[in-house]
């Protein structure tokens, strides 16, 4: 007959066991999903400095920023309304998806801004949703204070 010690492992150090990768693996998906949640934020930083090199590009072109009426849209195709711009870039200033944010809102343009009152205002609500908000659910901006 066999030794018992030789017959394999007990159910309860299999349960040990599976509760440790679970565990283990608890941790890691709860790492994944905030680094997810940053990379979206990250992305949304990108694009509006992208967005503002576009905005200063189609200022160069035409002598002035679209209007707010205008909006981003006038980066994507030439806007139709007054004031007609003067010599826009046939081909436009961003792809049309570049003016939707990571959570798939379209970035909003204030202009003239009030916190930049001599150009515009642009910011992604983020991902709660709302202009305000703490931590990682604030909106994503391209100003560093509050106005004055």
């Amino acid at each position: 007959m066999a030794d018992r010690k030789t017959q394999g492992f007990t159910l309860i150090e299999i349960l040990i066991v599976v509760g440790i990768i679970g565990l283990l693996a608890s941790v890691l998906v709860t790492n994944l999903i905030g680094r997810a949640g940053q990379a979206k934020v990250d992305l949304a930083s990108t694009q509006i400095r992208q967005l503002e090199q576009a905005l200063e590009m189609y200022k160069l072109d035409n002598g002035r920023y679209p209007t707010e009426e205008q909006g981003l849209a006038a980066l994507v195709r030439e806007p139709s309304g007054e004031p007609v711009p003067r010599r826009y870039n046939p081909g436009g200033y961003v792809k049309r998806d570049s003016i939707t944010d990571p959570w798939g809102m379209r970035y909003e343009y204030k202009k003239p801004g009030t916190h930049n009152p001599h150009s515009f205002d642009l910011f992604s609500v983020g991902p709660d949703g709302n202009e305000g908000g703490t931590d990682g659910a604030s909106a994503i901006t391209n100003w560093d204070e509050e106005p004055l």
